[in-house]
């Protein structure tokens, strides 16, 4: 497949998923009262919206302007990993189950190679493929880690433990 192609299908993929969040957390409101639920919720947000954007730049950027994309790619990543990281730590004194700060760990380190990567992309060289094409890897990584949280969320009761 084409990575333009790819990542076209990718955004709009990712954006109809924030969409789909925005209707389960709108039909529970009552998620919403507790603090450590609504970060662990807009974490989740993020996991969708955030690679969203990425491709939406990957796309303006593509091979012609790679510039435009690493740039787009580390700057995103960097609120990524901050966001996800301002949660992991929230959540050990907010209750959040020890499972969903393992995914949202484990997106901490995805969104560091995004980062790593959109900054020096010759690093992936030796694999023989582009540093656009990792970082579509990547991303697929962050939607299964969004998709696991949501699974985590929607299975149990409540997040807190």
């Amino acid at each position: 497949m084409d990575v333009s192609t790819f990542y076209a299908l990718f955004s709009t993929t990712c954006f109809t998923l924030t969409g789909l969040w925005w209707n389960v957390v709108r039909s529970r409101r009552d998620w919403t009262a507790n603090p450590a639920m609504r970060r662990t919720i807009g974490g989740i947000y993020l996991s969708f919206l955030l690679p969203a954007l990425m491709g939406l730049f990957a796309q303006v950027g593509g091979t012609e302007s790679p510039l435009l994309w690493r740039l787009s790619f580390v700057v995103i990543a960097v609120v990524g990993a901050v966001s996800m990281v301002r949660l992991v730590a929230q959540s050990r004194t907010g209750g959040t189950s020890a499972a969903v700060r393992w995914i949202q760990a484990a997106a901490v380190l995805v969104y560091g190679a995004v980062a790593v990567i959109g900054v020096a992309p010759q690093l992936v060289a030796p694999l023989g493929l582009s540093g656009i094409q990792v970082e579509a890897l990547l991303l697929i990584a962050l939607v299964a880690l969004g998709h696991a949280l949501v699974w985590r969320f929607l299975v149990t009761e409540n997040v807190e433990e």
